[in-house]
This record gives structure tokens, C-alpha cells and sequence, in this order.
């Protein structure tokens, strides 16, 4: 029993340490591998290599296509060339696995040893992220030395032998149960490197070792298509094109395998590396007999999964791709992109306020409270979709950047509350009671909210690329627009003086709605805030500093208690 537990917990480990190289990559290298695989997509040879580079860093070609699936997905890449994509990254897993296969038992304490040091030393940076990867180099390769050693003493077990004596060159079967250990390992590259070590052990024949290999790369091409079940066709597209390439090439390999037997065996070499050389000339054939072919299979994966009608609730997100969950840097992208929706209903809503304050139209300030439900709805979207990220994955940029998502999304939330409330007060003060505001209120107001589509424009620019004089821009509207909010109330105040007669019905109305505009305005400025914050130009207070006191200036009086301040305004109480 322990032996077999020894056996397992080396599976494990093999498993466990692929992911953390996976994810110290994405941590290390995220943003530049989803640039390179993005900008690689106009020509087929450049993303194929694209897909075999990213991959041999990341180990996992599961982890290649949920990025490429979120690009296809959100219409950033097309479904040929995200194909092209993938059939790189299968050539670059079998080359890691082909590395890997290698005995490198003396490197495993080396990597270790070093990754804990620099983890340990530099966490939050990327030398400590680095470390991170070369911890799960050498795990990796420590797990296949485990699993060499234990599997010695399980093979000789009565119970194991039955089991591996129903692997008896029944290549379907082999198959199945290689894609069902893919899935269940979450990793072909892992199930690849087992089976190349109990080959290697006699545990199993070369035929069947065949066989479990052709069901691994079936399995990852399954892998592909559960971990996106809940993504757009779009994005689905990639993961089923890809299993149809494995599909077919598995077809085809079956009945040539028993061909193949004599011409692998007569290399003379391991039997692991055998194994891991079938692994290899697979891909690379799928690669050279598909990569003219992305087109038509791209045809057909539109077929089978068309794209769904445009949702008619604009309360539903569009960009907040569940599978790019498992890639933290990407989801950051998706929920930025929601964002940004979300002010474009803001700035319809103040489009529509504008009609509503100049032609009275009640059925637009309806619509118009229905968009505020709209703005709840995306909030709540992205405030959801943000809390799913793991915060631990990110980089120190990409978790500002989830920062200034959540500000983002709760300034433009509470915009909308602000919208929302301005249109009622314009119905129930100045609709219902056919009031009109004078021609001068009028053109101040037009102003302010010309002032404000211009200044929501900017801070989505703001948002969007982070850009500093743009940022010191936005806050210098914001101080105009302050000054602007009290001359026009002066203006106001100073019609009222003069017996203006629309200024004097209007009057709570007008001096409300700037003052809520000035709120509006407060809220998109406040945009800019993170960016200069980060660059050091934000001023920590706005008071004015002290003069020096006065040597000859009497010293000030004590504050009144209560019982002096009731004496002096009731003097007669006293």
C-alpha cells in the first residue's frame, strides 16, 4: 500500500509542478506571451511559432488556448489564425516533453535549491516569481525520478499486473484511458512523461505506449474544449478546431501503428525515448499536414458552433470571459473592456438628459432610468467577475489595474444613481409643472454639460491607457469645472435679484441640477486620481499653507463655552 502511495503522490507531484511553472511564467512573462500570440495573428507561419515559443514556457498547451480562446472570443484574433496558434503549441509541449525526458536527475536539488532562495528573497518581484519557476523545474523532474523508483517494486504487485495486463494493445481502449488520465491530470505533458517512464520500466509494451500516447493528445484537446464550455462560440471555436485536428490525426495514426512499431524499435534507443519521439513526430506531422488547412477547419468549426444572435438585454456582459478566469492577466483585459461599456451607457444616459431638460420628452427619461438598471447590472457584473481573479496571480501592475477597474466601475455606478436622480427632479419640477428655465440658465447649463461629455471622453482615454498629461488634463477640468458650477449660481442668484420670472419658478431646480453636475463631473475626474498618484504630482492637500503669525498680533481668544455662546446671543438670559 505504501508503495503504490509512493507511486501516486509522484504522479501528483509531476502534476502539481507543471502547474507552478505554468503559472510562474504567466506571472513572469503574461503580459509579453498574450502581446506576442496577439500581434502574431496576420501571418500563419508567425503564429504558429508564436504558439510553439509561448508554449515551451508556459509546459501547457491547455494554457495556450484559453488564451487564445479569450482573444478569438473578445474578436481579437480570427478562428484561422488562432488555430495556426494552437497547432504551435502542441509542437511546443512534445519538444518540452522531449527535453524532460532526458536524465537530468543532478539538476532537480540545483533548482530547488535555488528557486526557494530567490523565492524567499524577492517574493513580490519577478526574480521571486522566477524562482517560483525554477521550483517547479525541479520538482518536475524530481517527481519523474520518484515515480521511476516506486513504480519498481508496484509493477511486481498481483493487482497492478491485472491492471496493466488489460492494457493489451487494444489501441481504442489505450486511448480512452490515456484522454481520461489527460483530463483527470489536467495535463497531456504529465500524462506523456508517466507513460515514457513505466515504458521504460516494461511496465507497458511499446504498442500500448503508442496508444496511451495518441489518447494524451486527444485528452488535451478535450481538455481544451470543457475548460471553455461556458465561452462564446467564438471563442469555443479554437478549442473544437484544435480537438479536430488531434481527432483526425489519431484516425489516421491507428491503423498505421503497427507499421510504425518496427521503424521506432529499430532506432535502438530507450524505450521512454521512443515514446517521447512518437509524442513529438505526431505534432509536428498534425502541424505540416493542417497548417494549409486552418482555413477550411476554421469553416467548419463556424458551422458547427455559430455565433449567437447579439443579446437584446444590455444588462448582460459581453466581455467577461468565464475560461479566461484561469489566466488572471487576461481576465484583468475582459473585465477593462466591460468597464469601458459601462461609460458608454453613461455617456448615452447624459446625451438623453440634455433632450430631456430641452423638449420635455417623458417616454426618454423613462428609457433613461431604465439604463441606470442597465449600469447596476454591469457593475455587479464586473464587481463579480473581478472577485472571481485570484489576486495572488497577479502582477503588481495588473493588480493596480484591478484596482483601478473597481474605481472605475463605482464612479461610473454612481454617476448613473446621479442621472438617474436628475431626471426624476426634471420630471417632477419642470415637466409636470411646464416650467422652462430662462434663456441664460439655459446656455450655462448646455455649457456644463458639454463640459461634461467631454470630460467622461477624456477619462475613459484616461482609463483606457493610463496616459499622465492626459490624467493632469482631466484634473484640471475638474477645477474649472468647479469654478464654472459657483459663477453660474452667482449668474443664477443674480437674475433672481433682477425679478427674472423663469429664474425665480426654476430656481431649486437649476441650483440642484449644477450642483449635481458638479457631483457628476467630481466623480469622472476622479479617474485621474491613481494615475497621478502613481507618478507623484498629486498634491496631498489643497489648503493653503499658514502665514506666519504676527509677533505684535494680540494672542487669540479661548474658545466660548457653551454656557458664554448661549449668554452672547441671549443676552437677557445672562
Amino acid at each position: 500500500m505504501q508503495t503504490l502511495l509512493n507511486l501516486l503522490a509522484g504522479v501528483s507531484l509531476l502534476v502539481w509542478g507543471t502547474h507552478i511553472v505554468r503559472a510562474g511564467i504567466l506571472r513572469l512573462f503574461g503580459g509579453n506571451l498574450r502581446r506576442v500570440l496577439r500581434h502574431s495573428a496576420d501571418n500563419r507561419a508567425a503564429a504558429f511559432f508564436a504558439g510553439v515559443g509561448v508554449t515551451s514556457l508556459i509546459q501547457s498547451s491547455t494554457a495556450t488556448a484559453l488564451i487564445v480562446a479569450a482573444f478569438a472570443g473578445q474578436g481579437l484574433i480570427g478562428t484561422a489564425p488562432a488555430l495556426a496558434v494552437m497547432l504551435g503549441a502542441d509542437v511546443g509541449t512534445a519538444l518540452i516533453t522531449l527535453a524532460l525526458s532526458f536524465d537530468l536527475a543532478w539538476l532537480s536539488p540545483l533548482l530547488i535549491f535555488s528557486g526557494v532562495v530567490l523565492f524567499l528573497a524577492r517574493q513580490t518581484t519577478p526574480v521571486g516569481r522566477f524562482g517560483r519557476v525554477l521550483i517547479g523545474l525541479g520538482l518536475i523532474i524530481f517527481a519523474l525520478q520518484w515515480i521511476s523508483v516506486a513504480a519498481r517494486p508496484v509493477v511486481q504487485a498481483a493487482g497492478v499486473k491485472v491492471i496493466f495486463a488489460s492494457l493489451t494493445g487494444d489501441v481504442l481502449f489505450d486511448m480512452l484511458v490515456a484522454a481520461v488520465l489527460t483530463v483527470l491530470c489536467y495535463s497531456s505533458l504529465a500524462v506523456v512523461l508517466l507513460v515514457a517512464t513505466l515504458a521504460s520500466l516494461h511496465v507497458i509494451a511499446l504498442p500500448v505506449a503508442l496508444g496511451l500516447v495518441l489518447g494524451a493528445n486527444l485528452g488535451s484537446g478535450l481538455l481544451g474544449m470543457l475548460s471553455t464550455l461556458r465561452s462564446p462560440p467564438e471563442a469555443r471555436r479554437v478549442t473544437l478546431g484544435n480537438f479536430l485536428f488531434k481527432l483526425i490525426g489519431a484516425l489516421v495514426a491507428v491503423p498505421l501503428l503497427h507499421l510504425l512499431e518496427a521503424p521506432i524499435a529499430s532506432l535502438g534507443l530507450e524505450d521512454a525515448k521512443e515514446v517521447v519521439l512518437f509524442h513529438v513526430g505526431f505534432n509536428v506531422a498534425l502541424a505540416l499536414l493542417f497548417i494549409l488547412f486552418t482555413t477550411p477547419i476554421a469553416r467548419l468549426a463556424e458551422r458547427l458552433l455559430p455565433s449567437l444572435p447579439v443579446a437584446d438585454d444590455p444588462g448582460k456582459p459581453r466581455h467577461l470571459d468565464p475560461s479566461a478566469l484561469d489566466t488572471p492577466g487576461l481576465a484583468i483585459s475582459c473585465a477593462a473592456r466591460e468597464a469601458l461599456r459601462i461609460g458608454d451607457v453613461i455617456e448615452a444616459m447624459l446625451n438623453g438628459m440634455l433632450t430631456v431638460l430641452k423638449q420635455n420628452d417623458r417616454a426618454l427619461a423613462q428609457r433613461l432610468r431604465k439604463l441606470d438598471d442597465t449600469v447596476d447590472d454591469l457593475y455587479t457584473a464586473v464587481k463579480l467577475y473581478l472577485t472571481q481573479i485570484s489576486r495572488e496571480a497577479l502582477e503588481e501592475k495588473e493588480g493596480r489595474r484591478w484596482t483601478d477597474i473597481v474605481s472605475f466601475t463605482i464612479n461610473m455606478e454612481q454617476v448613473g444613481d446621479i442621472i438617474e436622480r436628475i431626471i426624476t427632479d426634471l420630471e417632477d419640477k419642470k415637466i409636470d409643472k411646464g416650467r422652462n428655465f430662462s434663456e441664460a440658465g439655459m446656455a450655462e447649463i448646455c455649457d456644463l454639460h458639454a463640459r461634461l461629455i467631454a470630460n467622461l471622453r477624456l477619462a475613459m482615454s484616461v482609463f483606457l491607457d493610463g496616459d499622465l498629461r492626459s490624467a493632469q488634463q482631466l484634473l484640471a477640468q475638474k477645477v474649472l469645472f468647479r469654478d464654472l458650477e459657483r459663477a453660474y449660481a452667482d449668474s443664477h442668484l443674480a437674475r433672481l435679484a433682477g425679478n427674472t420670472l423663469e429664474s425665480i419658478e426654476t430656481s431649486s431646480l437649476h441650483l440642484d441640477l449644477i450642483a449635481d453636475m458638479k457631483r457628476v463631473n467630481s466623480h469622472i475626474c476622479s479617474i485621474a486620481y491613481p494615475i497621478l498618484e502613481e507618478a507623484g504630482v498629486l498634491a496631498k492637500t489643497r489648503l493653503k499653507e499658514p502665514e506666519p503669525a504676527d509677533a505684535s498680533a494680540p494672542p487669540p481668544t479661548a474658545a466660548a463655552t457653551p454656557r458664554e455662546w448661549s449668554e452672547r446671543r441671549n443676552p437677557s438670559a445672562a
